[in-house]
Formats: C-alpha cells, structure tokens, sequence
C-alpha cells in the first residue's frame, strides 16, 4: 500500500458518517446505494459523496447493474491499512526500548 492510499484510508475513516456507512456494506456481501441511503437521515446526494470517498480510498468496490449501483466491502484493503498500523506501533515500541 502507497503512502497516498494509505492517508485516503485514514482521512475517509476518520469521517464518522462514513465508518457508519462503510459497516452497513460489511454486513451484507453486496449492498445497493437505495438501502443505504434508508439507513441514514441525510440526503442520497450526501451517501453518494461518501461512498465516491470510500471507493476513492479503496475501501469498497462498486458494481453498476442498470440504474442500481451496488457497493461491497474491500477485506484486502482494509487488512492492508490495519497491517500498515500494526508496523507503526511495533517500530514505536522498539524506538522506546
């Protein structure tokens, strides 16, 4: 993972509506952007936005069919951003030693 991917991730994490959004996709193996937008009370403009950031950031991946777009979760990614955090706290600790 480049340093770049690796800031995307972190900024689109950092947005609580969007580690919102990004849960409701983990927890169906496809999700269509309509039953996410019914989960939230914010605008279908506003879901698009934050869903256009979490595929920016790799976070998810999106498949049109039709009108519908369907979004599902990215594991690979997100194990790489966590695995990228674990080197930073295992090279701090050593600093500390």
């Amino acid at each position: 993972m480049d340093v770049n991917q690796f800031h995307r991730i972190a900024k689109a994490l950092a947005d609580p509506r969007r580690f919102d959004i990004l849960t409701a996709i983990s927890s169906a193996d496809e999700l269509c952007c309509g039953k996410i937008v019914e989960q939230f009370s914010v605008s279908q403009a506003t879901i698009s936005h934050h869903l256009k950031e979490l595929v920016n950031a790799g976070l998810a991946q999106s498949r049109r069919d039709g009108q519908y777009c369907y979004y599902k979760l990215s594991p690979e990614i997100l194990s790489d951003y966590i695995a990228q955090l674990e080197q930073l706290i295992l090279v701090s600790s050593q600093l500390q030693k």
